[in-house]
């Protein structure tokens, strides 16, 4: 059978304050592969990166995909000045 995939589209401020809601949004999808809408997100820091590098190893290590979609260019610009392009893009 196939692996269901669930959705999330992440909001357009990713700081520490955001970085407990993401992790919760995450926990409830996990199990199955995941596809992150990055479109509207304007702003990331630090802790919203590690909380999706270690969502990407996780779902890696399950056997299930976690993909990014639409990323919006500060997206691209936050993952690429924290050097995680190679994981998330």
């Amino acid at each position: 059978m196939a692996d269901a995939t669930s959705s999330l589209a992440l909001p357009a401020k990713l700081d520490a304050d955001a970085a407990h809601r993401l992790k919760a949004s995450l926990l409830e999808r996990q199990g199955q592969s995941l596809s992150i809408d990055a479109s509207d997100v304007q702003q990331m820091g630090t802790l919203c990166l590690q909380v999706l590098l270690a969502a990407k190893k996780s779902w890696r290590s399950e056997g299930h995909d976690l993909v990014m979609k639409n990323p919006s260019p500060a997206f691209r610009d936050s993952v690429a000045l924290l050097g995680a392009e190679t994981f998330l893009l």
